[in-house]
């Protein structure tokens, strides 16, 4: 496989069962092609570390908002993480051992941070991949109880997740059942590597954002709109063979796509270059 050596890392840790795979370490997998000198094992003891410390200021009544508070105080008054507000698009919100480092990031990385804390104290929780906004909620049938890690480990309600996604979109938005429906492993990570193709876009690092769409199409090797955006990024770096492949590919799987005939129009051209 003639990938970077933290690519491969990061296929081997995807390649086994959706609930044996390791968040953290395929997280930090996406960091190291950033950063090849990253030591994965340190970032790994920091998040045991963060557990082992608020494991000693847990309540003798551990009930799950209690939890939830003890985890909130912790993270968000003693270590200082926050919501990246004035620097959403910063590919560091995007890398995990640069959150744990700068106490900031996206909803999604710190849902992330918090996720691998409770995972590690025996209160399990749960992405919760709602459009527009990422959250968490504990692993416990019939509780329906959301915390939002960008905003201060806020909890919240159905209603006030219906709230949450009006206000995202400016407009009334009706709350279906399934937008709160738990991620899957494999879920949480094209939606972290789909974040990331996004802030390199802005930045027009396209060579980069081709890396992440590689990445999301380990994950899910079909996924018509991803095999459109690397086709035309080959198609933007160059390399007009492999665009021609990809878009190709994609007009098969959506003949009927609103971007066909835009799409059709590139692929004559290519065939005349």
């Amino acid at each position: 496989m003639d990938f970077p050596l933290a690519r491969q890392y990061f296929w081997q840790e995807i390649h086994q069962p959706d609930a044996q795979i390791d968040l953290a370490k395929a997280a930090l997998y996406i960091a190291q092609e950033e950063y090849p000198q990253l030591d994965v094992e340190e970032y790994l003891n920091a998040l045991d570390t963060m557990a082992a410390e608020v494991r000693e200021q847990l309540p003798n009544e551990r009930y799950p908002l209690r939890i939830i508070q003890t985890v909130n105080r912790y993270l968000y008054d003693d270590l200082g993480f926050t919501g990246n507000t004035t620097s959403y698009y910063d590919p560091r919100n995007s890398f995990l051992n640069d959150v744990i480092e700068r106490r900031t990031g996206i909803p999604i990385t710190l849902s992330l941070v918090y996720l691998e804390v409770t995972k590690r104290i025996d209160f399990p929780m749960l992405g919760v991949g709602m459009p527009g906004h990422f959250l968490i909620r504990p692993n416990i049938q019939q509780m329906e109880i959301f915390v939002d890690p960008f905003n201060r480990g806020e909890v919240l309600f159905p209603e006030d997740c219906q709230e949450k996604l009006s206000q995202i979109y400016a407009q009334p938005v009706q709350l279906q059942s399934s937008f709160l429906d738990a991620v899957t492993h494999r879920q949480f990570l094209a939606r972290m590597l789909t974040n990331l193709k996004f802030a390199y876009l802005q930045k027009e690092e396209l060579a980069k954002a081709l890396a992440a769409v590689e990445r999301i199409l380990l994950l899910f090797p079909d996924i018509p709109v991803e095999l459109r955006d690397r086709g035309l990024l080959y198609y933007q770096l160059g390399d007009s063979k492999a665009a021609i492949n990809d878009l190709q590919a994609y007009l098969a799987k959506v003949p009927q796509a609103s971007d066909a005939p835009v799409i059709r129009r590139l692929l004559n051209q290519l065939g005349n270059s």
